[in-house]
C-alpha cells in the first residue's frame, strides 16, 4: 500500500518528550535474538543482525543501520538504538538492527532492510547522509529518518524523511563553563573523531563556554586541542580505536591540561581508561551523547558529566509517528529547552563542583534558553 507523508518539518516539544518516558541513562539491552534467516542472507558481506524483541508475526518493522562503532559502543549508536528498542517494548514493533563496520557498508545495509519490507528505517550518523538521501528517493513509500541530518529542500523527492538534529553546541557550553570552573591545571581539552558538524558542534560550544566563564569570573583558562575561528583542531580520524583516546588523551595531560571531552565515540572510552589509571586530581573526563557514568562503569568515577544528545527520545517518537499513521518528514530539533539536549548529573564528582559554580550553570542555562546568551562566542 502507498504510503502518504504529511509535509512540514516535526518539531520535538517538551511533551512529546515527556511523552517518550526515556532517560539518556538507559542502556541498551546486551542480548538480542538472532534476526530472519532471510535478513542473515541479505546481509552476507556485512555484520551480522538481531532483533531485541520477541514481536506478533504481523508486528511492523524498526530498523536501524548504526554508523561504525556498533550498537554497544556506550554512545552514539546505543543512544539512538535504545530508542529502537522502547519502541519494541512500548509499541509492540519489531526491533532489527545492521551494524555498519565500514562506509562501504551503509548503503547494503539499508538496501537488505528494503529488501525486508522494514516499516522504517532509522540511519545513525551524519556520515550516511547520502546512501540514506538515495535509498529514501528510489523508496518514496517508505519512512526513513537519521540522526545528525538535516536535507536541503528538494533533496528528498517525497518528504519521506525525517531528520533528527541537536543544538549540543547549548550543552556542551555548559560543560565548558564547567571545565573552566573546575580546572587546577588553567587548561582543558578536547578532541574529535572526524572533522564534521556533529562533532566540532561539541567542541565550539565547549570552547566558548570556556570563554564565557573567564569574562564572568576574570580568569584565563586556555583551550587545548581546538580552535573554532580556524574550525581546525585534533581528530583522530576514526570513531573505533580506544588506543588512540588513549593517545589523545595523554597528549593533552603532557600539554597540562586536566580535564578533555573526547568526541569521538567509542575512542572516548579510552580517554576514561587513561583517567582511571591516572587518577582524576591528572585527568577527568566530560562524556558526550549518553550519561557515560552510567554505561561505562568501569570507568565511572573518572567521569564530570557527559553532554548528553537525546537520540532515543527522537528516535522513539519518530518510529510512534510511524505507527500512528501522523510521520512528516522534515527535521526535529533538540535544544536546551525542549530538553533534546542537556548535561548530565554530576554523581561522584557533584563534591568538586561548588554551590555557587553550579548556581552560575544554571544562570546560564536559563539564559542560553531565553536567548540572552549566545554560544557562538
Amino acid at each position: 500500500m502507498k504510503r502518504n507523508f504529511k509535509l512540514g518539518a516535526a518539531v520535538i516539544t517538551v511533551a512529546a518528550l515527556a511523552l517518550a518516558g526515556c532517560s539518556s541513562s538507559d542502556s541498551t539491552e546486551d542480548t538480542a535474538a538472532t534476526a530472519s534467516e532471510t535478513a542473515a542472507e541479505s546481509a552476507s558481506e556485512a555484520p551480522s543482525e538481531e532483533a531485541s524483541e520477541e514481536a506478533p508475526m504481523d508486528a511492523m518493522k524498526a530498523c536501524q543501520v548504526t554508523d561504525v562503532g556498533g550498537v554497544d559502543d556506550k554512545g552514539f549508536n546505543q543512544k539512538a538504538y535504545k530508542g529502537v528498542t522502547d519502541a519494541a517494548d512500548q509499541l509492540g514493533v519489531e526491533a532489527i538492527v545492521l551494524e555498519s563496520q565500514a562506509e562501504t557498508d551503509y548503503m547494503p545495509n539499508i538496501q537488505s532492510f528494503v529488501d525486508q519490507g522494514c516499516d522504517v528505517i532509522v540511519t545513525v550518523g551524519f556520515l550516511l547522509g547520502d546512501a540514506t538521501m538515495e535509498a529514501a528517493n528510489a523508496n518514496p513509500d517508505i519512512p526513513f529518518t537519521i540522526v545528525d541530518y538535516a536535507y536541503a529542500d528538494g533533496d528528498i523527492a517525497n518528504n519521506n524523511v525525517l531528520g533528527q538534529v541537536f543544538n549540543t553546541d547549548e550543552a556542551a557550553f555548559l560543560a565548558g563553563y564547567l571545565a573552566a570552573g573546575v580546572t587546577k591545571s588553567g587548561k582543558v581539552g578536547t578532541f574529535g573523531g572526524v572533522n564534521i558538524p556533529p562533532v566540532t558542534v561539541f567542541m565550539d560550544g565547549f570552547y566558548y563556554g570556556v570563554q564565557k566563564y573567564n569574562a564572568d569570573n576574570g580568569t584565563n583558562v586556555e583551550v587545548l586541542g581546538w580552535d573554532p575561528a580556524a574550525q581546525s583542531g585534533l581528530f583522530t580520524e576514526n570513531f573505533e580505536s580506544l588506543d588512540d583516546g588513549r593517545t589523545f588523551a595523554q597528549n593533552l595531560v603532557d600539554e597540562g591540561a586536566d580535564i578533555v571531552m573526547p568526541v569521538a565515540g567509542p575512542v572516548g572510552l579510552g580517554s576514561a581508561a587513561l583517567a582511571s589509571e591516572l587518577g582524576t586530581d591528572k585527568l577527568m573526563i566530560i562524556g558526550v551523547d549518553s550519561d557515560q557514568y552510567l554505561s561505562d562503569t568501569a570507568n565511572a568515577d573518572v567521569y564530570l558529566t557527559s553532554v548528553l544528545k537525546e537520540m532515543d527520545v527522537t528516535t522513539f517518537n519518530a518510529i510512534k509517528a510511524v505507527v500512528d499513521g501522523t510521520f512528516e518528514g522534515g527535521v526535529t530539533v533538540g535544544t536546551l529547552e525542549n530538553g533534546g539536549v542537556n548535561i548530565a548529573d554530576y554523581h561522584d564528582m557533584a563534591s568538586v563542583v561548588p554551590a555557587e559554580l553550579q548556581a552560575q550553570i544554571e544562570t546560564i542555562r536559563a539564559g542560553i534558553v531565553d536567548g540572552s546568551i549566545s554560544t557562538k562566542g
